[in-house]
């Protein structure tokens, strides 16, 4: 998490933005900020979102290593940036180095039992996965999906969502959104 917020705020200061003026944007307290910065508060997907808009980035830019190489045709499991939040019980697993220039972002989700984004939010494209391992509970605007393994889904991401893993076992999701917003 301490990366996280180190990134977050090496972003911030590249855009000579205080504190307060991402505060303001996101719609959160400047102490809230601070505290995502030194690793002592963890945000939610919708507060992240709204973060690397603010500062005209995406969630996996802080996540992703600098100086990463040019991506490969093949990219190798041990490869993958993993993106990991105490908070979501998810191990979200980036499946291309990264999504500047590209119009999708690919995800290998591993989600634990009651795992998720339980916080409804929206953004901006589509969404599209296949359920591999377990059930997942998907919620657009007031209606609930499951969708078993096997089972694949596709819903506009304009639509207020979240996501969550309702059962006693661990899910894994293959997850695509367009354009990348992460």
């Amino acid at each position: 998490m301490d990366k996280l917020g180190e990134k977050i705020k090496q972003a911030r200061k590249e855009k000579g933005l205080t504190l307060a003026e991402v505060g303001k944007i996101v719609k959160c307290s400047p102490s809230f900020i601070s505290g995502i910065e030194r690793g002592k508060v963890s945000p939610s997907i919708a507060t992240l979102k709204r973060i690397a808009a603010a500062l005209e980035t995406h969630i996996v830019d802080f996540f992703v290593a600098p100086g990463v190489p040019a991506e490969p045709v093949v990219m190798k499991e041990k490869d993958r940036t993993q993106i990991s939040m105490s908070r979501w019980k998810a191990e979200v697993n980036l499946l291309v180095r990264s999504t500047t220039g590209k119009r999708m972002s690919p995800f290998y989700t591993v989600i634990q039992p009651g795992g998720g984004a339980p916080g409804k939010y929206s953004h901006e494209g589509e969404e599209f996965g296949i359920v591999l391992k377990g059930d997942l509970e998907i919620t657009l605007n007031d209606t609930i999906y499951r969708v078993k393994e096997g089972e694949s889904f596709y819903y506009s991401s304009m639509l207020p969502h979240s996501w969550i893993n309702p059962t006693q076992k661990e899910t894994i999701v293959v997850w695509v959104v367009s354009p990348p917003s992460w």
